[in-house]
């Protein structure tokens, strides 16, 4: 703990390297099951549990797609890329070739389904009546208004073919074992990628509404054809009945991993939560109360560590994203406060539509802002925290990390 700023960063790694497909994958696979096996997937990090499953059974048939520079090698499964955060026509086109390749499909098949963050917008097929242009209008509403993601995921469900278990009801009567790696608070599969191989408790009136307080609305003829031809599958529905979802790598065991390297480190620990939802802005204020708090009191180094998934109402034209405007909201509160360094960061790399995981803040980061001159009050009111902290040099940029288990945040507290 010398340099604070490398040790906040190589908490970062461990947590991100402890949910690598490559490391977590392995252990949750059963045999190679027997007979026809077709491996399908979407998600930031499905390309690379494509590659982990092939490292342990060998070359197979499938599809997976995933984000744009997220590719990796495999045998046999064929990868795709597609845009995030709003869906594109190339992720439209390999999700219905995905849908046709799971019809047909017999009792004695298997399909292996690998789901990830960013499968919502991946994996995309617009109901009928629905472009994807109208569909895309959709996606970016939803990501400016501040929506919590169980509420834009349930939103998600009712527009697309793919989602809300309708990708396993597919495969029927097929067994599907889906793995899953959880990016959303609380771990709910339903949640995951907006659930494609899950069933949906929720009809359209309570997806609207959920929504309807962030000021999201469809266009009427939108509206009218999801209720025409949504589909998503309910709960007890028996083409769900063969289909089998595996949770191998959530926030909480990245946390736990960081916990025990920074206890090895002779730091105490305490962790907030897995699960935080909020705006980004609002949780920064709260934790830096407590932060001071802690730092009046600490006899030893304490590390406060947190992960969930903030959100960001877009209040002007800046380049951000939930976890450097939490960073830099942080930093604001915090107003140079003694011994307090923090980082906040996305593991899967890419905060907000940046290829940027976050930043890193000290007790000097509003002088050396105001050094530069650059004025973290303006940056806040439009929501430009990426480019206060690239003028700053203090942005963490890992590239793809081929996993996403969420928001990662550290604050170090040294006496």
């Amino acid at each position: 703990m010398d340099d604070p700023n490398d040790f906040l960063r190589a908490l970062f790694a461990k947590a991100v390297a402890v949910a690598d497909p490559m490391a977590a994958l392995p252990d949750a696979l059963p045999p190679k099951p027997t007979g026809r096996l077709i491996v399908v997937g979407a998600g930031k990090a499905s390309a690379r549990m494509a590659e982990a499953l092939e490292a342990a059974w060998g070359p197979c048939e499938g599809l997976v797609i995933t984000r744009y520079g997220y590719e990796r090698p495999c045998a046999g499964i064929r990868i795709a890329s597609a845009a995030h955060p709003v869906p594109d026509a190339a992720g439209e086109a390999a999700t219905l070739e995905m849908l046709e390749l799971m019809r047909g499909l017999g009792a004695d098949d298997t399909v292996i389904c690998l789901i990830s963050g960013g499968a919502s917008s991946l994996l995309t097929a617009p109901v009928p009546g629905v472009t994807l242009d109208e569909l895309q209008q959709v996606n970016a509403d939803l990501l400016a208004s501040g929506a919590p993601i169980s509420a834009m995921n349930a939103l998600r469900k009712h527009l697309c073919q793919a989602k809300g278990g309708q990708l396993a009801a597919a495969a029927y009567p097929a067994k599907v074992v889906s793995f899953l790696i959880s990016d959303v608070p609380g771990d709910e599969p339903g949640m995951i990628g907006s659930g494609p191989t899950v069933g949906e408790p929720s009809d359209l009136d309570a997806a609207l509404a959920a929504v309807a307080p962030f000021g999201v609305t469809l266009p009427a003829h939108v509206e009218a054809a999801a209720r025409a031809h949504g589909g998503v599958v309910a709960l007890d529905d028996a083409r769900l009945s063969t289909t089998e979802n595996v949770l191998f790598a959530s926030p909480m065991q990245s946390l736990l991993a960081a916990k025990a390297m920074a206890e090895d480190a002779g730091c105490a620990v305490e962790i907030l939560g897995d699960a935080l939802e909020g705006e980004a802005r609002e949780i920064a204020a709260d934790h830096a109360t407590l932060a001071k708090e802690r730092a009046a009191t600490a006899k030893e180094p304490l590390l406060l560590l947190s992960g969930g998934e903030l959100t960001v109402t877009r209040r002007g034209d800046g380049v951000g994203g939930p976890n450097a405007e939490y960073a830099m909201a942080l930093a604001s509160a915090l107003d140079g406060a003694a011994g307090i360094h923090a980082l906040a960061c996305d593991t899967d790399g890419v905060d907000g539509a940046a290829e940027v995981a976050g930043a890193v803040i000290s007790p000097n980061t509003l002088k050396e802002a105001e050094a530069r001159g650059v004025d973290v009050a303006e940056a806040l009111a439009i929501n430009d925290a990426h480019s206060f902290f690239a003028k700053l040099d203090t942005q963490v940029v890992p590239g793809p990390t081929l996993t996403n288990v969420n928001d990662f945040r550290a604050i170090l507290i040294t006496p």
